[in-house]
């Protein structure tokens, strides 16, 4: 059974920069926080995976621990991040997280040809879903926030993933924006597309099968294809054909 995976943000939606990080200083605005992340500073925080995970770096800062006192940190991030996935949510509800050009045509696509479709993410779940219904109206299987106890790049949400599926890894394609994600699914064994975004264009993604700026739409600027190591042979934007070709190319 032929499947594809897509990561959710960065790879659905350009969710980083107008969802997220708008989300999270909304967040710490609304709590009296002394934090507010640049887009500069934020790019260095997506190394980490998971909200509550950036959230609590702020602690490393000397200066926010004192501030926020010995309140429990525990109870704080869940407070924290409950409040920023309901921020988050009504971004995408006011239509300023728009989803990436392909990922609709391209879901529909492979499930019109029989495709198991899904998504694996480290985000919350709501927030996957709300980004998932705005892009994309069909209900595909969701695999994100906690279910696993380890975040990207640890490969558990990919394997929880071809697990709870019957999935079968030569025969399953996943899509991922950053290095992170590319090793969460190469350490799953599966073969990675990548669709950079700002944030991620410059990280090494040496492991993947096929690098380009976008999936791409028909009447848009042609994709750039910034590392092919697979079968596909992409025109100006990705075909379902190009993607089976990057599996039977293994």
């Amino acid at each position: 059974m032929t499947a594809l995976i897509f990561d959710c943000d960065g790879v659905l939606a350009d969710t980083e920069r107008h969802g997220h990080l708008p989300a999270f200083n909304a967040t710490f605005e609304r709590f009296g926080l002394p934090a507010h992340w640049s887009e500069q500073a934020y790019g260095e925080k997506l190394a980490i995976g998971g909200g509550k995970e950036r959230m609590a770096s702020l602690f490393d800062d000397p200066a926010f621990a004192a501030a926020v006192g010995d309140a429990d940190r525990t109870q704080l991030l869940v407070t924290w991040h409950r409040a920023k996935t309901v921020a988050f949510k009504e971004l995408v509800a006011e239509g300023r997280v728009p989803p990436r050009p392909g990922v609709a045509r391209i879901i529909h696509a492979a499930l019109d040809a029989g495709w198991t479709v899904a998504v694996a993410s480290t985000s919350a779940e709501e927030s996957v879903r709300a980004v998932l219904a705005n892009a994309v109206s069909e209900r595909i299987p969701v695999f994100a926030g906690d279910v696993v106890p380890a975040k990207k790049p640890d490969p558990a949400i990919y394997r929880l993933a071809v697990e709870r599926l019957g999935l079968k890894t030569e025969e399953t394609l996943v899509v991922e924006d950053s290095r992170n994600g590319l090793l969460a699914a190469t350490g799953a064994g599966l073969r990675c597309l990548v669709t950079v975004n700002d944030y991620t264009r410059g990280e090494d993604f040496t492991e993947a099968a096929l690098v380009v700026s976008e999936l791409g739409e028909p009447g848009r600027p042609p994709i750039e294809v910034l590392a092919n190591r697979g079968a596909a042979t992409p025109g100006d934007y990705l075909t379902l054909d190009d993607l089976r070709a990057l599996l039977e190319g293994r």
